[in-house]
């Protein structure tokens, strides 16, 4: 039997009778990683991916996200950046028992967004007008506190 990639165009040769190299019948080319491989390789794999990415993959399939969100590796690893920028809530979030993940989800957008204003990326806008789309979210007085110090400082 001769099968063709689309992809790459490699052929693969399979002997007349034998569905598959791999046990249980499935083809290679269109197998899981995640059934394949040790929970803790899959969890390596998934720990290269970015919170964005991260996200969309949980929602692939019941097995990656049963992966995904049971692994709070993934999510504490992702969470010390935000911890560089919101400190003080990370902080607050840890001690009233969230878990990595909602810790993150929680300070993610805030620190993005608090990350932009201490850069200085808003310090020209004259008007409500001129502040771009997803530049704002709740912040507490503290943080203002220290992007209006920042600007004082430009």
């Amino acid at each position: 039997m001769h099968n063709v990639c689309k992809r790459s165009k490699s052929a693969i040769f399979r002997p007349e009778g034998d569905p598959s190299m791999v046990p249980g019948g499935h083809d290679p080319l269109h197998q899981d990683f995640a059934e394949t491989l040790p929970a803790e390789m899959s969890v390596r794999i998934f720990s290269e991916l970015d919170v964005r990415s991260l996200c969309r993959a949980s929602l692939t399939c019941k097995n990656w996200n049963d992966i995904i969100e049971g692994s709070d590796h993934l999510w504490r690893n992702h969470c010390f950046t935000a911890l560089a920028i919101c400190r003080r809530e990370v902080n607050g979030d840890r001690l009233d028992g969230c878990s990595w993940k909602v810790t993150l989800l929680r300070n993610y957008r805030k620190g993005c967004v608090k990350r932009r204003w201490l850069k200085g990326r808003y310090s020209n806008i004259r008007s409500a007008d001129d502040i771009p789309p997803n530049s704002m979210c709740p912040l507490d007085v503290d943080t203002w506190g220290e992007i209006l110090e920042a600007e004082l400082e430009r």
